[in-house]
């Protein structure tokens, strides 16, 4: 795989440990790592957060209190406190107005060697009047005339326990110096028609901002800065991508007659987009190359039925499939919905998970290893040593961000040639973090419903309206509805109000007996799946339920859904809940019930949820309420955060540096030419190293 094939020399000095910059010692350094910052590379690449502006002025009278000002004071007096918890008051004077400093248990040698009596002192920091007085509480800078003075804006780092701005500045310098001189590796029009500086312009105006504008993702340092982040990032998956395209697969072809028997048994035709889904991924198992691909989809756009038409490819081709779920709930679902489809076609499907008896288990795992299954449903079970295929040609991965890349790689060795990878997200998720998350695998994205899904009336209620609300669902399940009602807790707490399922199937069953179950992930896995069976088939009518329900439960009987604290959730989340109602013939309604007064954030949340149906819109405002870091997360992407980079609002400029890792590729596909070079050194600055090593065993 073509990847920095070492790092330079002269990048060596800001490799070396974080204690190795002046005034980092044992404590400093177990602080910054605390923010992930070891080494000095990692602190340049630390850019400042906000700032402060420091306005300069000649009098005391000129400060419009309460303001930051920078001022030079003639030192006149101390005032030692005279009794223990007072502060200490120095007595200062610009000759004609006074000013009072004001400190709180310092220490009396620093102080008055900071400010003896009679000195001239440059002052900076907040002026206030207190009773009509100027003061100032801990001055941020004491400094002589003769010393530099503090900027007109400073900037402001991100802090941790132990450090300070003074400490981390200084680092920051110490570790800029280490800087070497870089060629450029920017298209030189890009970077003309842009206005953007060189690296090392870019970053030294990052961390010295001239005013706020500066501090913006649009300003041409951090501009520039961004796109550096996101090519190297694109450049990484783009490697990937052309190595997992080198990657010798097995061709799985079909005549479609399986897929024909299974769409013959619908009730309706399937949609387009699971037309073209299915064609894509057929393609791609027909090839000798392996396949990589990612089925993203709405809540209820048909996953599953491309799943196992998918999986049919493989079967017609002489070989086997895998589904995995990450839950038993979902593994058994999946196993249920895809039956009657395998009945259809005439293959065997079996379901494997880690509780089931041991002598079904032995007779499961000899018909896998002889061919006797051709379709596997399992949860982790399926990684485990002792489950073995006789041809496994495609393994498909629902939610794939819960499972670990060493489960992923288990799976992956399951066979002589690695199987085919189908990864499957019910989370809609906007292009440009698809892009960005994904981007080393092809895409197919169900974006229409199968005929027959219902639109779902989406009502917000406060809980002080709870009787009411328990009244209208009597009179529902008295109809013979079934419904879901979900808390955002197991067991009460005492350091927040929100409702636990504990309580509340308590009180519920108080109201409705024996109609009301439980289901929640503390509690043992035969007494969940019971309380599932019972809601499934019927015996009971209402399921009190956590977010264990949030994924994949199919119970289409089920057409109301009240969501307590809604205003506690996420949106990605609620959309999840709320799908899991409108899953059949009946008219459906999700109640948002929320504790008042709605702060500014859960009622945009709550009403964008009650708006609209369209997951990718609801996408969309959840990247624009979150930022992409949060929506994505560290351990579902499997990538490093952006350090600089902002995807909310620099979704374009990741587009570009996508179109130029590309174009780089294509014409020098060894990275050897003089551009390419400097990529790669590029990609080492930005720990794309990293990310290529994970990548590639995920």
């Amino acid at each position: 795989m073509t990847q920095p094939k070492g790092r330079p020399p002269a990048l060596f000095p800001l490799f070396a440990g974080i204690d190795t910059l002046p005034g980092i010692g044992p404590k400093g350094r177990a602080a910054l790592e605390q923010m992930g910052i070891d080494k000095p590379r990692d602190l340049i690449l630390t850019l400042p957060a906000s700032g402060i502006t420091r306005r300069r002025i000649d009098r005391i009278a000129d400060a419009r209190a309460p303001e930051i000002v920078t001022l030079a004071v003639t030192v006149l007096r101390h005032h030692p406190p005279q009794v223990r918890g007072r502060p200490w008051r120095v007595h200062c004077t610009d000759g004609a107005s006074d000013l009072t400093l004001v400190f709180f248990r310092p220490r009396e040698a620093w102080l008055e060697a900071q400010l003896p009596a009679g000195s001239r002192r440059v002052l900076s920091g907040k002026l206030e009047l207190f009773d009509g007085l100027a003061q100032m509480v801990h001055p941020d800078h004491i400094l002589r005339e003769d010393e530099a003075q503090p900027p007109s804006f400073e900037p402001v780092y991100p802090l941790s326990a132990g450090l300070t701005q003074k400490g981390i500045s200084k680092a920051v310098d110490a570790a800029m110096s280490r800087l070497p001189e870089l060629d450029e590796w920017i298209d030189p029009q890009l970077k003309a028609t842009r206005g953007w500086p060189s690296f090392a312009d870019g970053l030294a105006q990052a961390h010295a901002p001239a005013s706020a504008a500066a501090l913006s993702p649009d300003s041409p340092a951090r501009a520039r800065l961004a796109y550096d982040e996101f090519l190297a990032h694109q450049m990484t998956l783009a490697l990937v991508r052309r190595e997992r395209r080198r990657l010798k697969g097995r061709a799985s072809q079909d005549s479609g007659t399986l897929r024909r028997k299974v769409l013959d048994s619908l009730p309706w035709p399937p949609t387009g987009a699971q037309i073209r889904a299915v064609e894509e991924i057929a393609a791609d198992m027909a090839s000798d190359r392996r396949m990589n691909r990612l089925l993203q989809g709405d809540v209820g756009a048909g996953k599953t039925l491309v799943a196992m038409l998918s999986a049919l490819v493989a079967v017609e081709a002489g070989g086997q499939a895998v589904l995995m779920a990450p839950t038993e709930i979902l593994a058994r679902q999946h196993a249920r919905a895809l039956e009657p489809l395998a009945r259809a076609a005439g293959v065997r499907l079996a379901a494997l998970t880690g509780r089931d008896k041991q002598t079904l288990r032995t007779q499961i795992l000899e018909d896998l290893a002889k061919g006797r299954i051709d379709i596997l449903v399992g949860t982790h079970a399926v990684f485990q040593k002792d489950v073995e295929f006789c041809d496994l040609r495609l393994a498909i991965i629902d939610e794939q961000h819960r499972f670990g890349v060493a489960q992923r790689l288990q799976l992956s060795a399951k066979g002589d040639v690695p199987p085919d990878m189908l990864i499957m997200t019910a989370t809609p998720i906007p292009r440009s973090l698809a892009l960005s998350q994904y981007g080393d695998l092809d895409l197919s994205v169900l974006d229409e419903k199968p005929p027959g899904r219902q639109p779902i009336t989406t009502v917000m209620i406060s809980d002080e309206r709870l009787e009411q609300v328990t009244a209208r669902l009597r009179a529902a399940l008295e109809q013979g509805a079934r419904a879901y009602w979900v808390c955002p807790l197991v067991d009460e707490s005492e350091v927040t109000d929100l409702t636990a399922a504990e309580a509340r199937f308590t009180h519920l069953r108080a109201l409705f007996g024996e109609q009301v179950r439980m289901v929640h992930g503390q509690m043992p896995p035969d007494q969940r799946d019971a309380a599932m069976a019972d809601f499934s088939s019927g015996r009971a009518q209402l399921l009190v339920a956590t977010t264990v329900i949030e994924v994949g439960v199919d119970v289409p009987e089920a057409t109301i859904m009240v969501i307590e604290r809604a205003e506690s959730f996420g949106l990605a989340q609620l959309h999840q809940l709320r799908g899991r109602v409108g899953r059949g013939q009946g008219a459906s309604t999700c109640l948002l019930m929320y504790h008042p007064p709605l702060n500014e954030t859960g009622a945009r949340r709550l009403t964008t949820l009650r708006d609209t149906e369209d997951g990718f819109r609801i996408a969309e405002v959840d990247l624009e309420m979150r930022g992409a870091g949060d929506v994505i997360g560290t351990a579902q992407s499997g990538l490093p955060r952006f350090r600089i980079a902002d995807l909310e609002h620099q979704a374009g400029l990741m587009s570009v540096a996508r179109q130029d890792a590309r174009s780089l590729l294509e014409r020098d596909p060894a990275l050897d030419s003089p551009r390419g070079q400097m990529v790669r050194l590029l990609m080492w600055l930005m720990q794309q190293d990293q990310a290529i090593r994970l990548i590639q065993v995920g």
